[in-house]
């Protein structure tokens, strides 16, 4: 008889003391199968004294294949809890997680879109306004996070579950050195097999092509590149912001000279490092966080 496991929640994000950590299920009491991988993601709370009614989903990044949990994952939580910003640092599906190398979606997008409802649902218990919950990815993160703000959905009033009754769309979306385009020259292939497999049909590959998904109900988006990036090429970012434009989105788009793919909130010796002060002032601009 095949055994089953229960995973239960481990921490509940909600009611925790301020600078503390909690990891727990995406889907608290689903069945899994032992070692199978389990979603979760990981609330980290700013201290008490200096938090805002905001939260930010986390998307690290990873070519799907895997995780960059820490320069794009914990350091960004870090960095957004010393604005007063509660963190939710996301471990979606990769193929290092499942080894499923015949394409992982839909599971990477229901994962970020629960984590949002999720963040949504706690929003009273946090002190959060529900109109300020965003998302941030990097990388093949941010294609992800730029399928939550195309791909969203309503939520379904008859749902069982009370989190699926609430909205999935996210308030806004940074996006720092993105995949955006599946499509040739610009598409990064290896995001593009790990998520959609090695021959998917041509409606997948379009679908998540997420600078032809905006409309007019896609949230702000902030976006940062590099023109030296030779992993993403910047014309991800820009084919994006081409799209917000046109569907007339405020967006803001940045794209510095220097500085190679991955480099997280960057070095202080390049002026990439700029796009997290820049954010902050896009923030506030657009009336999601306070100016000092």
């Amino acid at each position: 008889m095949r055994r089953y496991i229960f995973i239960l929640m481990i921490l509940s994000g909600a009611g925790l003391a301020s600078g503390q950590v909690a990891e727990e299920s995406l889907w608290p009491g689903r069945a899994y199968a032992p070692g199978e991988f389990i979603p979760m993601v990981t609330f980290y709370n700013p201290p008490k004294e200096k938090a805002v009614d905001m939260a930010i989903v986390v998307c690290p990044g990873g070519g799907y294949g895997g995780l960059a949990m820490d320069h794009e994952g914990k350091q960004i939580a870090s960095w957004l809890n010393s604005l007063g910003i509660t963190a939710v640092v996301l471990r979606y599906h990769t193929v290092s997680e499942t080894n499923d190398t015949t394409g992982l979606h839909p599971a990477p997008l229901e994962d970020v879109l629960r984590a949002i409802r999720i963040v949504r649902g706690r929003a009273p218990k946090l002190g959060i306004n529900q109109r300020k919950i965003g998302v941030i990815g990097f990388s093949a993160g941010g294609h992800l996070a730029s399928s939550a703000a195309t791909h969203f959905a309503m939520g379904d009033p008859n749902a069982k579950d009370p989190v699926d009754k609430l909205s999935s769309r996210p308030d806004f979306a940074i996006l720092i050195y993105p995949v955006i385009t599946f499509l040739p020259p610009h598409a990064h292939q290896g995001s593009r097999v790990n998520l959609l497999g090695k021959n998917p049909p041509d409606s997948l590959v379009l679908a998540f092509s997420n600078e032809l998904q905006v409309t007019s109900q896609t949230p702000p988006v902030f976006l940062a590149h590099t023109t030296e990036d030779a992993a993403v090429p910047p014309e991800n970012s820009v084919l994006f912001y081409q799209a917000l434009l046109k569907a007339k989105v405020p967006a803001e788009l940045h794209i510095f000279q220097e500085g190679r793919h991955g480099l997280g909130l960057g070095p202080k010796e390049l002026p990439f490092s700029e796009w997290p002060n820049l954010c902050v002032r896009w923030l506030q601009n657009r009336g999601f966080l306070a100016e000092d």
